[in-house]
């Protein structure tokens, strides 16, 4: 298999989607990663293995609709495995390891065969003090967007995924390509003023548009580069409720056709009217572990 990822948006062609297959008990509260989770857990509303199955299969489905070649990985008994954007993530021809949560390393594991068919060359571990996952780097062209978190508690927040050393890593990697990182808000108990990943709070999508969420950014000017970036015009901004719904974590198939929540109204309406082809779905019940579309997805080829 030769990888190409160069953006977001370009035509799919080949896709890692995850698996709701055996998720196992509802977590207990300590071993919750993020407050989404933790919320739903207290609440008793933490959604059913069978629901997230039949929201997954909903993907799949349009997947196969638009001809993209679709792996899954290999099912862990009782073991949540929905969140592929985690483990690892494309850019340009390399797929790059997550340095995840210890306790997720067994994710990474189950896609070895796609790991067989793309070669080692082709994949780079990065050194274990670079902390990163896929839903804070974006490819775009020219640019790599990377969200991340420098603080000096940055140990404290189990929500901060990405660290400058792993943001330094990428542009060694990539020295052709410019890297812009984004400082994002973290919080381990309000899901409401918690970036868990860049795209918690943006997406590019089409050709110059961006969905975006400004309270997600702890530094105003970096907001309003990518306000300027893409042009006020261009730009489909998301109320804090709707950052909350993961209204950002949308997915493009290509640059004029997107997967959505069928529930996100306000949002599907204005990409119609954009000319963009929406493919809803139902995903409310994975959205409560404060991920969503992007995050169960993992592009390998793109054209």
């Amino acid at each position: 298999m030769k990888l190409n990822i160069q953006n977001e948006t370009s035509r799919l062609r080949a896709v890692v989607l995850g698996t709701a297959e055996s998720i196992g008990s509802i977590p207990s509260i300590h071993d919750a990663y993020d407050p989404k989770s933790i919320q739903h857990i207290k609440a008793g509303t933490y959604p059913k293995e069978s629901d997230m199955q039949r929201e997954m299969e909903a993907v799949a489905q349009v997947f196969k609709k638009y001809d993209v070649k679709v792996y899954r990985p290999e099912v862990i008994k009782d073991y949540n495995q929905i969140f592929t954007r985690d483990i690892a993530f494309v850019i340009e021809d390399k797929l790059i390891k997550a340095n995840i949560l210890p306790d997720r390393e067994r994710e990474y594991t189950a896609i070895h065969h796609v790991i067989a068919e793309i070669g080692e060359d082709h994949v780079i571990i990065l050194p274990e003090e670079c902390h990163v996952e896929g839903g804070d780097v974006m490819p775009y062209n020219d640019y790599i967007f990377i969200g991340t978190y420098s603080g000096d508690d940055y140990s404290d927040y189990i929500t901060a995924r990405t660290n400058m050393d792993a943001v330094i890593a990428i542009q060694e990697l990539f020295p052709h390509k410019t890297v812009k990182a984004f400082e994002l808000r973290k919080s381990n108990t309000d899901p409401k003023e918690n970036a868990l990943h860049l795209d918690c709070c943006f997406q590019p999508i089409g050709k110059d548009k961006a969905i975006l969420h400004k309270n997600g950014f702890l530094i105003e000017r970096e907001y309003d580069w990518l306000v300027d970036f893409f042009g006020k015009e261009n730009v489909f901004e998301i109320t804090k409720e709707e950052m909350y719904h993961m209204n950002s974590n949308v997915f493009s198939i290509s640059e004029d056709v997107i997967i959505s929540e069928k529930n996100f109204l306000r949002l599907n309406t204005w990409l119609r009217d954009n000319g963009f082809t929406v493919e809803e779905v139902p995903y409310t019940e994975i959205a409560k572990q404060e991920g969503l579309l992007r995050c169960s997805t993992m592009p390998l080829i793109r054209e």
